[in-house]
């Protein structure tokens, strides 16, 4: 079968060219062909690999370009890559690998294309196109990766237990693939990831937070992290999610399994937002259910503080999958820490006073945070469902109306520290913080507009009350 259409690029003929005179057999391989034949657009990343040596070649088609590109060189991998504008070309020669039991890292010689194709992760990412001038376009596909394709399979071209145990990203690799293209693992490449789970506490956490990220940022999110927890490696990865799944019953009373529920809760999301970290709080907005589970005889099971809780289990999952500890951090701390807030307020009556908090609190996250909490509804009777999602509806039009009249988004007090000791000519005191605190607390309960005058007026008056007086001169 040929595939010269998805080489139409005319980078491929300069490749083919350069080869020539290298007198290389060379080949694009892996996601390129993947995604062509699948028809998911046009791929950014180029996998090519040469008989021979790969930076060689790399350099050749870089002297053959006429902008001449910078090649940036990989000799511990033996790899070369070269950029144009949008697409990134690596080069590699094909490769023979040998595994220990303690690295994913292998020991490398030089091999054949077979060689090569036999090292690759999955049948449906062996799949290479012939780049000489007399094949080219046509496919190479020993495993028939592209009936795989057809059937949406993910196996692995040789035996997956040896596969997975070589490398244990390929579990993840497995996983997330899955789930991007919506596809099956194999009975047997399933039962070899649940066989290999423990594996995985060989590789680094950046690798592995790469592939969670994809799995989050994929259409249906649940479908890799039901995947995960299925064959065991979610226990490894995440274990306070693992904590949530159950569900328990005391004197016939019981809660909600909040494993799936996260689950749904991220589905949800995923519809209205592309915000890897909001997804990354909708994940974890309840994994301070866990701990804080408790069952009362009066009121039944209570998660009371789950959202503190959970919001400072934020930190050290961030801090133990080294992840981001900074804006990005926080800002999921936030939304973990404030999840329930608008749900009180959709069940109850939304007064002014609440939503001008809950707009100081969340500042410039709170559309974030509404669309967190409508995710957040997963109850299945139609009438609460309609019920919650008509009261969201009223606190977004209560937002917009106090942030308008207001303005206590990023809240900046009318009166400031040096205001007030000038107002009473004083130095830096406890009374300062009182006064401040009485002005923003009567801004938001709305006894006072957002204003100097009217704070100014409140100063003086809270000012006397604390046995102030005004300094004249200043005053």
């Amino acid at each position: 079968m040929n595939y010269k259409k998805a080489l139409q690029n005319p980078i491929f003929k300069t490749i083919s060219k350069s080869a020539e005179e290298l007198q290389m057999d060379t080949f694009v391989i892996g996601g390129f062909v993947r995604d062509f034949i699948l028809n998911r657009g046009d791929a950014r990343d180029i996998d090519v690999v040469a008989i021979g040596d790969g930076i060689k070649l790399a350099k050749q088609v870089a002297k053959n370009l006429t902008s001449k590109p910078k090649i940036q060189v990989f000799k511990t991998y033996g790899t070369a890559m070269l950029k144009l504008d949008t697409i990134e070309i690596e080069f590699v020669g094909a490769r023979k690998e040998s595994y220990n039991q303690d690295s994913r890292n292998p020991s490398v010689e030089n091999g054949s294309l077979e060689d090569d194709q036999n090292r690759r992760d999955f049948t449906i990412n062996a799949l290479a196109l012939n780049l000489s001038e007399e094949d080219f376009g046509n496919l190479l596909d020993p495993f028939n990766g592209v009936k795989d394709l057809e059937k949406k399979i993910i196996k692995t071209p040789l035996n997956p237990n040896i596969t997975y145990s070589d490398d244990p990203l390929r579990m993840l690799r497995a996983i997330r693939f899955a789930t991007q293209l919506d596809f099956f693992i194999e009975t047997k490449s399933l039962e070899a990831i649940t066989n290999n789970s423990n594996r995985i506490k060989i590789i680094t956490n950046e690798r592995i937070v790469t592939e969670l990220n994809k799995i989050l940022q994929s259409q249906k999110p649940s479908k890799g992290f039901l995947l995960l927890e299925k064959t065991g490696l979610l226990q490894y990865i995440l274990p306070e999610l693992t904590a949530l799944k159950g569900i328990d019953e005391v004197e016939g009373q019981r809660h909600k399994d909040n494993f799936y529920h996260t689950l749904e809760v991220v589905d949800n999301i995923a519809v209205t937002t592309d915000n890897l970290w909001l997804r990354w709080a909708a994940l974890l907005h309840d994994i301070g259910k866990a701990p804080t589970k408790k069952f009362s005889k009066k009121v039944g099971w209570t998660f009371h503080g789950h959202e503190f809780e959970g919001s400072k289990m934020v930190y050290k999952l961030f801090k133990r999958l080294k992840m981001p500890l900074n804006d990005k951090m926080k800002f999921v701390q936030k939304m973990v820490f404030m999840s329930s807030r608008p749900i009180v307020l959709a069940e109850d009556m939304a007064t002014d006073s609440a939503v001008r908090r809950l707009v100081f609190d969340a500042g410039d996250y709170v559309e974030d945070l509404m669309t967190l909490c409508e995710a957040d509804i997963t109850t299945k009777n139609p009438k609460k469902f309609n019920k919650y999602h008509n009261n969201f509806k009223i606190v977004r039009e209560k937002i917009i109306e106090v942030e308008e009249r207001d303005h206590v988004r990023n809240f900046q007090p009318p009166i400031s520290g040096e205001d007030i000791i000038k107002a009473f000519n004083l130095k830096p005191s406890r009374e300062i913080g009182i006064i401040k605190e009485a002005i923003k607390e009567a801004i938001l309960e709305g006894d006072i507009q957002n204003n100097y005058d009217a704070a100014y007026k409140l100063m003086l008056s809270k000012g006397k009350d604390l046995g102030l007086k005004i300094d004249n001169k200043n005053g």
